[in-house]
This record gives C-alpha cells, structure tokens and sequence, in this order.
C-alpha cells in the first residue's frame, strides 16, 4: 500500500520523462479535497486556488511505467543483487562492489545516485564527520487498509475528531484506501474488520453508517516519523528520496519530493555532458536540502492540524479547530494552506 498522491509538477516530470501514457490514462484528477470537524466539513478547491490539480495514482504502477520505458529502451535492470558495498567515492568516480546472480561484480562509475532508502548503503558512504541529520517521531501511527469498497466521496477526506485522525483515499472508483489515527504500538490485527469499519465510520461520517464498506484486502501500520540529512552531496555520491529525507505522511510529500531530488540531479548530469560544467551538479544539495525543509515544514504542519496527540490539553485542541476555522473562513489562507499542498510553494 503505497503512496499515490501526485503534485502537478511530478506528473509533469514523468511527461517529461515519455512514461506518463498509463498515468495520462489511469490517474484520477483531483481538483479539491474535504476538511471534517467538530461535524462540520469545508471543500479546499485547490485547483481554483492555485491553477493546478493533484492526481491519484499508485505508487506502484509507477514503478510499473518506470520498469517498462527502461525495458522498452533496452536498458539494464538487474534485481535480486546482495552484497552492496560502495567501495570508493572519489571526487572523480566511485567504485561499487555486490554479487549478481552469485557472482561478485565491480562497477566503476563517474557520478552514483543514492536511491536506496533509509536503510541503503548510500547514506552510510558519506563518512561520520561529513554526516549531519535530524530525526524525529510522532506519538501515533496510521492503520491503513486497502478495501473492496467505493470511497464516500470521489475526493479525499480529511477527518479531525476527539477519536483521532481518518483519512479517506482511494486506489480506484472502486477501491478505497483509509487510514485511522491508532497508537504507535498497536498491533496491526488488534482490531477486527468490523472494529475498523465502526470507528472509520464514527471518525469519517458521525456514526451515520453512510460509509461503503467492504472486504479488507491489506492491512499496513505506518509509523510517522521524520528524517533529514544536512548533507545530501558527497564529491560523486549524491543521496535522493527516503535516502535524504523522510517524511510523515500527512501531507503526501514523500514520493513528490523524491521525484523533485530525481529530476534535479538528471538536469545537472545532462548538464555536465552537454557542457562539461558541474556548477548544476555543485548546486544539488543546497537546493535539494532547502525543498526538503520545506516540504518537512508542511509535513509537519498538518500532521499537528490533523492529529490528536496523547496528553494533548483543552487550550491545545482548541487552537487546532482555530487552525481549521482560519483555513473555512479565510481564503488568503486557504491560498497558502493550497499552495503548499499541491507544491507550488516549494523552491
């Protein structure tokens, strides 16, 4: 169950890129989403807003795209290596070293794009005394479940209760993905199906049973939690994604900034080959680094306008319904608040 919320600017890159005929296809457009508390509920029109729409797309039927084009183009792809090990990151190449379909292999290249996650090898290469981070989590996590139901509404919907945060998304018309705000802790099978459907129906409608509901086809926990590394640029290793930065998923800035990193790094590689100059390439980390800070602010943003924390006080609840109100009565701020949530705001 993987993100599939796409900023413009993404599905742009992807046209860009010649991979966007399924997307162009498939993805659902979205030109708002809804805000529910205190049984309220306002619609954020953001395309009107900002000129700009999201899109809903799985995360894995871009990798579908990705894997194809690369197929299509007669380009390499090797999957099941172990053994990963980068060797050497020189200022003029580095080495990596791992097994191949049981066989150790060398590679030698000129510039090395960290893609590897978190738990890659590609953030540990840049030594100790070079590395600089941040990290953080959050005192609760999301259930999320993929289920054999149509969404409630053909937008997302964003729930702020007393019970906790729910979300509802969807995969297609229908399908439906949705999220309930759940202690950090908590088993993931804890609840039953019928368990998950009342407190998804409590959070998202009041308890009116208006909810479609369904069969349960995938349940994931996913931790919040936040991640960034100062320094994203080590002579020729140059770290992208979850590799750099992580963020809550709140906000759905994960995927959009990972691409953003991707598109930036392949414009200053063309750059160094058309012209032999790196000053784009130079300038990778200071511009990738102030993106992610500013994608982690308004990750971080909503995830204190969306959440109940434990131990939260009355003043402190008040102040988010506050946050809500401002963003129902005032459309400056609603504005900003659009901005920043298609990704217009974001240098």
């Amino acid at each position: 169950m993987r993100a599939g919320l796409l900023e413009w600017s993404t599905v742009e890159a992807f046209r860009a890129a010649g991979v966007a005929h399924r997307l162009d296809r498939h993805g659902m457009v979205h030109d708002g989403m809804e805000l529910r508390h205190d049984g309220a509920a306002f619609r954020l029109a953001f395309s009107e807003l900002t000129g700009v729409p999201m899109v809903v797309y799985g995360q894995q039927e871009i990798v579908k795209d990705l894997i194809g084009a690369r197929l299509e183009s007669q380009g390499e792809i090797h999957f099941g290596v172990t053994d990963v090990r980068i060797c050497q990151v020189g200022v003029d190449g580095s080495l990596v070293q791992c097994t191949l379909d049981g066989i150790p292999v060398e590679i030698s290249c000129e510039f090395l794009a960290g893609c590897d996650g978190h738990h890659g090898v590609s953030r540990a290469a840049i030594p100790a005394q070079r590395r600089s981070s941040h990290q953080w989590a959050y005192p609760f996590a999301w259930l999320g479940v993929l289920a054999k139901a149509p969404p409630l509404s053909p937008e997302l919907i964003y729930a702020v209760t007393d019970r906790g945060f729910a979300l509802q998304s969807m995969r297609s018309p229908d399908v439906s993905r949705l999220y309930l705000q759940v202690p950090p802790n908590e088993p993931i099978h804890l609840r039953s199906d019928e368990e998950i459907w009342h407190e998804l129906d409590l959070r998202l409608t009041g308890g009116t049973g208006k909810l479609p509901t369904g069969t349960i086809t995938e349940r994931v926990l996913v931790g919040l939690r936040a991640h960034v590394e100062e320094h994203m640029q080590y002579r020729t290793l140059f770290l992208l994604g979850d590799a750099a930065h992580i963020v809550p998923p709140s906000a759905a800035k994960g995927l959009n900034m990972a691409v953003a990193d991707a598109r930036l790094l392949a414009e200053g590689l063309d750059h160094w080959y058309r012209s032999g100059r790196r000053d784009l390439l130079d300038g990778y980390q200071s511009h990738s680094l102030r993106r992610a800070w500013h994608g982690q602010e308004f990750s971080e943003f909503m995830t204190s306008l969306l959440h109940v924390s434990p131990g939260e006080s009355a003043a402190q609840r008040r102040m988010r319904r506050a946050r809500l109100d401002l963003l129902r009565r005032s459309s400056t701020a609603a504005t900003a608040f659009a901005e920043q949530y298609v990704g217009l705001s974001r240098p």
